[in-house]
């Protein structure tokens, strides 16, 4: 026991911090964008949507560390948007935290994508018939009748993405390496100390990491009851 309160005594929580951090930005960035893609496809032809739908899914079916490989392979300093960014803008990429976001806003994208695109397609269409013939814009329509209609399914995206993104490990290492108090994320942390051979620091972080997933889980129930509390209404 003294041994634990001495560990958690020493412990450095930036990387909980930076995981945090790291799964809001994407999260945000995941949702508005996952939305985007969803709305467009669901709308596009069946060869266009067959295409489209394999090129956003396919980082949740690639091992982080292929995807990761080829986020590196964009963004290095060698490569023409790395050089783009950095001596336009000086927008560096690799090894940053700004790498961080990107890495979990293209694994965890996909998680929206699918899950937004799931709830469109079980909206109603009579329901965006009434808006049109009381004269609203298809913009007023997909944002006061669509998006609220298919809220649940998209709540539950957004929290998976944000525990998909606040989780990822294999691209974020190969994009932004693991500087500590940088771009030192939990999972960067616990495979770290496991290496060190402490055990006790990794457990530690392992619980952090599982009472956050039970949370997560949580919220997922408990949309998922509120939703079917409706459908037995109707």
């Amino acid at each position: 026991m003294e041994e634990l309160m001495n560990t958690l005594q020493s412990l450095d929580w930036s990387p909980l911090l930076i995981s945090l951090k790291t799964g809001v930005v994407a999260t945000i960035l995941s949702f508005f964008l996952g939305i985007y893609a969803a709305r467009k496809v669901i709308h596009a032809g069946p060869r266009v949507k067959a295409v489209a739908d394999g090129i956003l899914t396919l980082p949740m079916v690639l091992p982080p560390t292929v995807a990761g490989f080829f986020l590196l392979l964009l963004f290095s300093r060698r490569r023409p948007v790395g050089i783009l960014l950095y001596e336009n803008f000086g927008i560096s990429v690799v090894q940053t935290w700004l790498g961080c976001i990107i890495a979990a806003t293209v694994i965890a994208f996909p998680l929206m994508y699918r899950n937004a695109r799931a709830a469109f397609e079980q909206v109603d269409v009579n329901l965006v018939y009434a808006g049109r013939t009381l004269g609203m814009s298809e913009t007023a329509i997909f944002w006061k009748v669509v998006v609220p209609t298919a809220g649940p399914g998209i709540l539950s995206g957004t929290i998976l993405t944000f525990a998909r993104a606040m989780g990822e490990y294999g691209a974020t290492s190969m994009l932004a390496g693991n500087i500590p108090g940088k771009t030192g994320t939990i999972s960067q942390r616990i495979a770290m100390v496991i290496q060190d051979g402490d055990y006790l620091t990794a457990g530690v972080w392992v619980v952090i990491v599982m009472l956050i997933a039970f949370l997560v889980i949580f919220l997922m129930n408990l949309i998922s009851g509120k939703k079917m509390k409706q459908i037995k209404r109707w």
